[in-house]
């Protein structure tokens, strides 16, 4: 068994090495455009991201959902091109396209043939200046984001919850509000409401541009400085998010809803890497490693002690992002057994957090755990988009890029008691908050659609 996963960690590391060997290349144009370039010469495919400092917890009360929505007006037509005429070129071109909104960015993506790179630059620049916002036709976009947030989140007991329980996480931090903003805000947003944060956030000196693919840095650099360059900057003036007070008692909320089943949500408030500390700090890491520990695979404990060996979950998982503009939150989230209610789930997911504050995990476990976080992460840098994704989430949160390469190195160094810290540290009674779904009987419902975490697409 020890060989085995030595074997693993070697493994992973060699692919890290692989995965590693493409170049990173930067550069600020004039206007304070900042243009990272990874090469991977693999294939013959680019990916270009066009990333935005300035999201969902940038609003202010009562225009929740800006962001998002301006996400879906960028393809609505600019001075030059109609609206869907954007995403129509980028098929015609053999590519694919796509946005994403979060709380602490937005962007926009291509992926296309490596010859073709130039087709992105030119229509996204386009639209960074150039976007019309008809008022028309935000009438008609609004009504679709609408409909979306009762798809998505009013009809889906799974995001009724999860939106309840950040609300109830939260007292002071914006990361309470949806993505998709409140019901109300949308009902009364304006075309010239997103004008106004349009002509606020959208210019040069506020955005990272991402490209990764068969390319050439220096090629890359010269179209951008052709397409992108020309575009004056504009005084931004950040937003100062308050701070979450630490938490000091347990909270609790319930959502009754149709729904086939109960579901629980465990939160812990946690921290994230933040730019201007040491490059040593290990917590975020630790609290990686933690993640794995509970629900890292069929042999995590979650999996083999809860589902399998105790069969009081139908399913459980944990999940943490090292990664944001402010900290976060480790997610312990389950659904009872068949003949468990919640009230079980919910005792024995805290009885794995207990016992990972009072023993340390066994060198075995953490090797496995450790191999597995290493694996996960090399796997998803195969991908051109994820690298690209990875690349930009580390510089629009205010990263060093380098972040991504140190990676494995990191999640090596951690200790066994460096995870005890942690749970000892964070995953306290005093710092949780529980959320449980009360399911109401379903009549004619359509199937549930499970949180995906915070990005919402078009």
């Amino acid at each position: 068994m020890r060989q085995t996963v030595v074997a693993v960690i070697l493994f992973a590391l060699a692919l890290a090495g692989c995965s590693q060997s493409g170049k990173v290349s930067e550069r600020t144009l004039a206007n304070g455009l900042r243009v990272i370039v990874k090469e991977d010469h693999r294939s013959p495919v680019v990916v270009s991201e066009l990333w935005y400092k300035v999201g969902s917890m940038d609003e202010p009360e009562g225009l929740t959902g800006m962001s998002h929505v301006l996400e879906h007006m960028m393809f609505k037509g600019t001075a030059r091109l109609k609206p869907n005429e954007f995403s129509r070129i980028i098929a015609e071109n053999g590519g694919r396209e796509n946005a994403f909104t979060h709380y602490d960015y937005t962007g926009y993506y291509q992926m296309l043939e490596k010859s073709r790179l130039a087709v992105s630059f030119e229509n996204e620049a386009d639209r960074m200046r150039n976007l019309v916002l008809d008022p028309e036709e935000f009438g008609r976009e609004i009504k679709v984001v609408m409909e979306e947030r009762r798809l998505r989140t009013e009809d889906q007991p799974d995001s009724l919850l999860y939106e309840k329980f950040m609300n109830t996480a939260y007292r002071v931090h914006p990361y309470r509000n949806p993505i998709i903003g409140w019901m109300r805000d949308l009902e009364i947003m304006k075309a010239s409401d997103l004008r106004a944060w349009y002509d606020r956030w959208y210019t040069p000196n506020n955005a990272i541009l991402v490209v990764v693919g068969d390319v050439q840095p220096r090629e890359v650099f010269t179209l951008a400085e052709k397409y992108y360059g020309p575009i004056k900057a504009r005084e931004v003036k950040p937003v100062q998010a308050p701070a979450e007070p630490k938490q000091d008692g347990e909270r609790r909320v319930r959502v009754a809803a149709p729904a086939e089943v109960p579901s629980l949500i465990l939160g812990y408030h946690v921290p994230v890497l933040a730019p201007g500390k040491s490059a040593v700090e290990w917590e975020p890491y630790a609290l990686d490693v933690l993640t794995g520990v509970l629900d890292g695979g069929d042999s995590a404990r979650f999996k083999r002690e809860l589902v399998r060996d105790a069969r009081v979950a139908a399913d459980a998982d944990a999940s943490y992002s090292a990664v944001g503009r402010a900290p976060g939150m480790l997610y312990i989230e389950g659904t009872p057994a068949r003949g468990r209610d919640v009230k079980e789930l919910e005792s024995a997911l805290r009885a794995q957090v207990k016992r990972l504050r009072d023993e340390p995990v066994s060198a075995e476990e953490l090797a496995r755990v450790k191999a597995q976080v290493a694996a996960r992460n090399v796997f998803q840098r195969d991908s051109y988009y994820y690298q690209a994704r990875l690349l930009g989430t580390l510089a629009v949160t205010g990263l060093d890029v380098r972040l991504l390469d140190q990676y494995v190195e990191r999640v090596n160094a951690v200790t066994a008691e460096q995870v005890q810290a942690v749970a000892r540290q964070y995953l306290t009674d005093a710092n949780l908050t529980v959320g449980v779904l009360d399911p109401l009987p379903v009549s004619g419902r359509k199937p549930r659609i499970k949180q995906g975490g915070s990005d919402h697409g078009r």
